[in-house]
């Protein structure tokens, strides 16, 4: 495991001038990037042509497909309310993983799988308009092509890039008359790593982080869900501070990234 040196403070983020989080003088990170530096994001609209909303998330070497599809019709519970909805289902393909994985369609979709696409139609829901939808559902499908740690934040970031597009070209066709989306949703990874605060863990300091820490986030600065777990040692309040606004920081550069997306759509 790489060894980090002494932290120094760095100017503070966020509403809250007396919280800061650590940055390292030398961090050894296994593609070299700084404790609070992304990995190359690359977002491309319009990868399934066929689906209402596309866009191939890549983050680093994770890569997932996130597509949005509309249906004319919406779950049971809707029915009569004149009210849409949004939900989400995520797979990763079997050789996205360094050892081949059980296709999850012969058994159905396994728990984490579950937990993930809930996490991510909970997260688009969160800054959309049901009544504005009318009766129709949108579905988005995430899948996984290669992963390399954080795949669901990257499939969060990705849907939401869908399905701006997806509401785009509803308006366009005068099907709705208003944009559904409310605020722009992001999510990004942190986590502690031998002592060292880092921002979008990759597979191999996820395996072995201390703190891991999943941020979904609007771009005005609200929290849709934190997800932190200590999986060796426990953090303290001062640490889950510094941890949430270094997710800020990586999220502030994926609202760039997302609003680039979808104005060249």
């Amino acid at each position: 495991m790489a060894r980090h040196l002494v932290p120094h403070r760095i100017a503070p983020v966020g509403p809250d001038s007396g919280r800061f989080f650590k940055e390292f003088t030398a961090v050894t990170r296994p593609d070299g990037r700084k404790a609070s530096q992304l990995r190359p994001v690359s977002l491309t609209t319009g990868f399934m042509p066929n689906a209402e909303g596309s866009c191939l998330v890549g983050m680093g070497n994770t890569q997932v497909i996130c597509t949005a599809s509309v249906d004319d019709k919406v779950p049971p519970f809707l029915k009569g309310m004149n009210k849409g909805w949004v939900t989400a289902e995520y797979a990763m393909l079997p050789r996205s993983t360094n050892t081949r994985s059980p296709r999850e369609n012969r058994s159905g979709p396994g728990g984490r799988s579950v937990e993930i696409q809930r996490l991510i139609g909970r997260s688009l829901r969160a800054v959309t308009r049901m009544d504005l939808l009318g009766e129709r559902t949108v579905v988005l499908d995430c899948d996984v092509l290669q992963a390399d740690g954080g795949t669901r934040t990257a499939a969060i970031t990705g849907a939401w890039v869908a399905l701006h597009m997806a509401f785009g070209r509803m308006l366009a066709a005068g099907v709705l008359a208003t944009m559904p989306l409310e605020a722009m949703v992001s999510a990004v990874s942190v986590g502690v790593v031998g002592g060292a605060e880092l921002l979008d863990l990759c597979y191999l300091e996820d395996s072995s982080a201390d703190v891991d820490m999943n941020v979904v986030l609007t771009d005005a600065g609200a929290y849709i869900e934190v997800q932190g777990t200590a999986e060796r040692t426990p953090y303290s309040r001062e640490q889950l501070n510094r941890l949430l606004d270094l997710a800020a920081t990586g999220a502030a550069e994926l609202f760039e990234r997302q609003r680039a997306a979808v104005a060249a759509a």
